[in-house]
């Protein structure tokens, strides 16, 4: 059985796995080895200035000539970083917390494909307007920025609308399971986050990678009080997209008080960016999905890889399996 589906001939990987990108984290070392093993490897742009920005670009093309993707959101939106992707030339650029207006056309102009995460079916409407390639339907059982729509009910919504542009799925996808079931609700593919955050190669503190393991869907959780912490959102943003972290003390202080948290917003903020230049956000905001419930151990890219497309291909004989026994 092959999982190749028509989302791997238009991004030129072999495997429909895309490995989420994470806002300001250093993951170009995960990127790669994603890349290498047939998906398609995702670097973040958020709050990095365009000097890093640049150094890790150029790593990563040292460490693959395989696609990869370059990923900005409006949660803020850099112009300048922006334009920077655009001379960089990815295959791909992602995008995701906002309305992606001209942007689409200015990476079609420089020949770079576009994927639109979305979270509801009137986000999804709008990518189909702007002509992107690929629309990612994030459920909220999503970590990081995600809107309140369930995975199983949003999919076949946004591929019932979106024609002959590919649909993957995201949120609470972690193993080959959740690949078979996307695939079977009419995706091509899935984005996975919480799985890659826990990953030899993901460069966060291992004590949140520890934390993942041990966690269970019901320790993840949205935060009423992101606006009030977390940077501004830019012109265009779907500001109803909210983050879902792992319960921390941080996280047990505020929730519940987003107006205390507000009105302390300029120092919160402060200690969160230092947090994220130091390593520390595991301290305050450890974005995790609920798909946390289904990690079990830290493990290198490429054998979450292998592993993510074997058990989808058992998933689906088995599924044929028994809907055959029916018949007889």
């Amino acid at each position: 059985m092959s999982l190749r589906t028509p989302l791997c001939d238009l991004l030129g990987i072999d495997v429909p796995i895309i490995c989420a990108p994470f806002g300001p984290w250093e993951q170009v070392e995960l990127a790669a080895a994603v890349s290498n093993a047939g998906g398609l490897g995702s670097l973040g742009t958020a709050v990095r200035g365009l000097d890093d920005l640049r150094k890790q670009w150029r790593r990563m093309r040292e460490l693959t000539d395989r696609p990869f993707a370059i990923n900005h959101t409006r949660r803020p939106f850099d112009p300048e970083a922006f334009a920077a992707t655009l001379e960089e030339r990815p295959a791909v650029i992602s995008f995701h917390i906002g309305d992606p207006l001209d942007l689409v056309t200015r990476a079609h102009d420089a020949g770079i494909r576009w994927i639109q995460q979305v979270g509801d079916i009137d986000q999804a409407r709008t990518a189909v307007e702007r002509g992107v390639d690929v629309i990612v339907a994030q459920g909220g059982e999503a970590g990081g920025n995600a809107g309140d729509v369930a995975t199983l009910v949003l999919v076949p919504q946004i591929v019932d609308i979106a024609g002959q542009i590919p649909v993957v799925a995201a949120g609470g996808i972690a193993n080959g399971r959740g690949l078979a079931a996307a695939l079977a609700l009419g995706a091509q593919g899935v984005v996975l986050g919480t799985r890659f955050l826990a990953s030899t190669e993901m460069r966060i503190a291992q004590e949140w990678k520890d934390a993942i393991v041990q966690a269970d869907a019901r320790d993840a959780v949205k935060i009423d009080f992101a606006n009030a912490v977390m940077p501004p959102f830019s012109e265009g943003a779907y500001t109803t997209m909210t983050p879902r972290v792992l319960r921390n003390a941080f996280v047990e202080q505020w929730m519940g008080n987003a107006e205390g948290a507000a009105a302390e917003a300029e120092r919160l903020r402060g200690e969160i960016l230092a947090a994220v230049r130091s390593d520390r956000l595991h301290e305050y905001l450890p974005f995790t999905g609920q798909s946390v419930a289904l990690i079990h151990e830290v493990l290198p890219a490429a054998e979450i890889m292998t592993r993510t497309v074997a058990e989808a291909e058992e998933a689906l004989k088995r599924a044929s399996r028994c809907f055959s026994a029916e018949q007889h």
